[in-house]
């Protein structure tokens, strides 16, 4: 249980940040946006992008890859898409002289029927910049990070059920199961009780009041490390947006939409994702699946894939440096046969 102590003091440091706050509006934040391109040498280079050829970047976010990708293509042509409605509206901006380029709002799962509507087939490249991007950390209302004050939204798509929703009316063990699964966090339990005992006496309502909470249910001596909100504001995010089920659906339905010689290249930033990544690639790249000792291959199974990427590409110190959102940043491609 929360002692009033502990209330006091969740109360007490929300509202100082409160009045440090600045109140920058979105439109203000679209115009100044400017995407810093995770990995942008690696990814065009692993697309061996062909100035006739199709390509796609099924998460445009700011464009930063995507204007790279457009500047190399002569009679091609590139498919944006992102089912942030706030990234599209920046992306425009910077994409609308390329004649060439097309953006759609829309999730993984509804690509290749997006694709489809456009009389498009098949591509020669597509490119998925996973997670959440600065812009939506940046802007306080979107309510993704524990840096900033805003509302606890953290819907990608601004639709649907919110954080707001599950830390305020959720159970303490369905609580435990989104924090444990989607952020790997080993407080879950301490953390998803403190959320209810909070929020029996009032509702959470800001992302500063949620890192209060988490804060005070983590030992002291673990929160010198790294931000002890990081993994929790994680869970939530992945959980609302459904990402890993989507991401699934992206997997899937990339694959079939690439030509022969088609490349897909994936940047995740957590472990579920890569983790997912690795296991889909190894799934389409393996050959004779029948057991060592059987004389004949009777599977008739055949490779799919070439991975390119042995182990996943990580930025260099430099690039680190320059930009700390590729610090945890990995890259892995493949090429369909």
């Amino acid at each position: 249980m929360l002692n009033r102590g502990e209330i006091a003091s969740i109360v007490a440091n929300f509202e100082i940040f409160k009045r440090k706050a600045g109140t920058k509006t979105l439109s203000t934040l679209i115009n100044k946006f400017e995407h810093v391109p995770v990995l942008l040498e690696q990814v065009l280079s692993f697309l061996n992008i062909k100035p006739n050829g199709i390509y796609v970047d099924a998460t445009v976010g700011g464009a930063g890859h995507s204007v790279e990708i457009a500047k190399r293509l002569t009679t091609g042509k590139l498919f944006c898409f992102d089912k942030d409605p706030d990234a599209l509206e920046a992306a425009s901006k910077r994409l609308e002289s390329f004649k060439n380029v097309t953006l759609t709002n829309c999730n993984f799962g509804a690509l290749h029927q997006k694709l489809n509507a456009l009389n498009i087939s098949s591509i020669d490249g597509i490119l998925f910049d996973l997670g959440v991007s600065s812009f939506q950390l940046d802007e306080p209302s979107r309510g993704f990070s524990y840096k900033t004050n805003g509302p606890i939204d953290m819907r990608m798509s601004k639709k649907g059920v919110s954080a707001f929703d599950v830390v305020n009316s959720f159970s303490v063990e369905q609580l435990i199961k989104i924090i444990s699964t989607f952020g790997e966090e080993r407080f879950a339990k301490s953390i998803s009780k403190k959320i209810v005992c909070f929020r029996e006496i009032a509702p959470l309502k800001t992302t500063m009041q949620l890192a209060e909470v988490i804060k005070s249910a983590i030992p002291a001596k673990f929160k010198r490390r790294k931000n002890p909100c990081k993994k929790t504001f994680q869970a939530l995010r992945i959980f609302i947006n459904n990402e890993l089920d989507e991401l699934i659906l992206g997997l899937n339905s990339s694959f079939k939409l690439l030509k022969p010689g088609g490349r897909a290249v994936f940047i995740s930033f957590h472990s579920l994702e890569d983790r997912l990544i690795k296991q889909t690639f190894v799934k389409l790249s393996v050959g004779c699946i029948c057991p060592p000792k059987t004389p004949i291959c009777i599977c008739n199974n055949e490779p799919q894939a070439r991975i390119l990427t042995k182990k996943p590409v990580v930025a260099s110190a430099q690039e680190q440096l320059a930009n700390p959102r590729c610090k945890s940043a990995k890259l892995r491609a493949l090429e369909k046969l």
